[in-house]
């Protein structure tokens, strides 16, 4: 996402490492760094970033929706499963709460 796409705010919108070869034996392909130490640390810090983020919001949508997580998991007790048409039911007669996007 930072380096492929430029999605950072931090390091703009551009694209860093050059993907090459073709893949072989399994492999991913491989990038080449064409960027500084300083620059890859910087990348390192957007990624850390991102996924605090994320791990905070998720975080909060469970906190804040714990009485539908606990109506669902009681669901899971005591069927085994939950369908997507159950499960779209427990959310629409819920008040599911949406974390801010930071």
């Amino acid at each position: 996402m930072v380096t492929r796409f430029g999605m950072s705010d931090r390091l703009g919108p551009v694209a860093l490492g050059r993907s090459q070869g073709n893949m072989f034996l399994g492999r991913d392909i491989a990038a080449e760094r064409d960027f500084s130490e300083e620059t890859a640390a910087a990348i390192d810090d957007e990624v850390r970033n991102l996924v605090d983020q994320a791990y905070r919001r998720a975080k909060a949508v469970l906190t804040e929706n714990r009485a539908v997580l606990d109506r669902l998991a009681q669901m899971l007790i005591e069927r085994e499963t939950v369908d997507a048409e159950e499960l779209q039911d427990l959310l629409a007669t819920s008040d599911v709460r949406m974390a801010p996007i930071a």
